[in-house]
């Protein structure tokens, strides 16, 4: 069985999710940065790289973000950047760029369940969560977002 999807508020085009009788369907769709200069990061990997700006906004709380995208792929690259009393602000400190990985699920709260239940720790639960903010932990504390 093949489902059509698309994520929320990203302007891309629709892709596939594949069923897997083990696995919760899901589609790994970006890594997050955070950056101290969100002008000065999209010129470096525009410029160093080649990337396009393909998607950008503000979140709730009041962070900015922005993907990129290199030509002829669809691997994203979201750079977040976070104002002093953000809910997602930390003083930045070297090592913690790394801010989340994101996979797309059919179903944000029946996946949020299903991972819990397997033990995975919460970071942000549904309840919680503004727009799209719904996330858990790895085992080694790496964010996961769950979109819808």
């Amino acid at each position: 069985m093949i489902v059509e999807f698309k994520p929320p508020n990203d302007g891309s085009k629709a892709f596939c999710l594949r069923a897997n009788p083990i696995f919760m369907k899901s589609r790994f769709y970006y890594a997050g940065i955070r950056v101290r200069d969100l002008r000065r990061s999209i010129v470096f990997y525009t410029k160093a790289f080649g990337m396009k700006v393909v998607a950008r906004g503000t979140m709730p709380h009041g962070g900015k973000y922005v993907h990129l995208v290199t030509p002829g792929t669809r691997m994203r690259l979201e750079l977040n950047w976070y104002p002093s009393g953000s809910r997602f602000y930390v003083p930045y400190r070297t090592g913690e760029e790394l801010d989340h990985l994101a996979f797309v699920v059919d179903d944000v709260d029946a996946a949020y369940r299903s991972l819990v239940r397997r033990g995975t720790k919460v970071a942000v639960d549904p309840e919680h969560s503004k727009g799209t903010e719904v996330y858990v932990k790895d085992p080694d504390g790496i964010w996961i977002e769950l979109l819808g």
